[in-house]
Parts: C-alpha cells; sequence; structure tokens
C-alpha cells in the first residue's frame, strides 16, 4: 500500500511541474476562461486538480496555422508575377540602358589627368 501512494504521489508531483510548465510557457492567447495569471494561481494552488483543470479547459488548442508553400506553388505568387512577355520587355529596356551607357563612354578619350601629389604627399627629402 505504501508503494502505490508513493508511485501516486510521484505521478502528482509531475503532473503539477508539467501543468505548471506548460502554463507558463504558453502564450497568453492560448489560454481559455481566464487570464495567464489566473490560470497559474489555479495551477500552482490546486496541484492535481489544477493542472487536470488546466489541461481540460484552460489550454486552448493551436490555432491552424497558415501551410507554408515555396513560391512556385503558390498561386497567388504566381499571379503577381508577370508575364514572360513583360520579362522580356523588361530586359530589352535593361540591355538599352547599358547601350546608352557605353555609348557614354569614350573609349578614345585616353586616361584622365596624372595624378599629382598633395600637400599630404612629402616625397621631398630634407
Amino acid at each position: 500500500m505504501a508503494r502505490l501512494l508513493l508511485i501516486l504521489a510521484l505521478v502528482a508531483v509531475v503532473l503539477w511541474v508539467y501543468s505548471v510548465v506548460d502554463c507558463a510557457l504558453q502564450p497568453a492567447t492560448r489560454h481559455r476562461g481566464v487570464s495567464k495569471g489566473a490560470w497559474m494561481a489555479i495551477v500552482i494552488l490546486l496541484p492535481v486538480v489544477g493542472g487536470l483543470l488546466w489541461f481540460v479547459v484552460g489550454r486552448g488548442r493551436r490555432s491552424s496555422a497558415p501551410v507554408r508553400r515555396a513560391p512556385d506553388d503558390d498561386p497567388q505568387f504566381l499571379r503577381t508575377i508577370g508575364s514572360i512577355s513583360d520579362q522580356d520587355e523588361r530586359i530589352r529596356r535593361l540591355e538599352e540602358e547599358l547601350a546608352q551607357l557605353d555609348a557614354e563612354e569614350d573609349p578614345d578619350a585616353g586616361p584622365t589627368a596624372p595624378h599629382r601629389p598633395s600637400d599630404d604627399d612629402d616625397t621631398r627629402t630634407s
């Protein structure tokens, strides 16, 4: 009989500790009925009954999380990107801009003015 009471006491302590930790770690949005502080008080002050109440009544279920998909699997994302002709037009405009930048450079002009030593460059010897 003593062994049975010892085992039941151990199970009660484990349930109490687990329910306190679970209640403390849950976000406040997942507590049903009363606030998080009230649930903590209930679980701590009523060890076995509070823990059972927490798991039966107080602990809210997880809301259905949105399913994460890769962008190429998401129809909404695929609608937002342009068609191939839009991409071809963009590439053509970028190529024209690059050609204009290349035309602005004058390859026959040669190098810029030679480097003149500044006042900071002390090349003289005393």
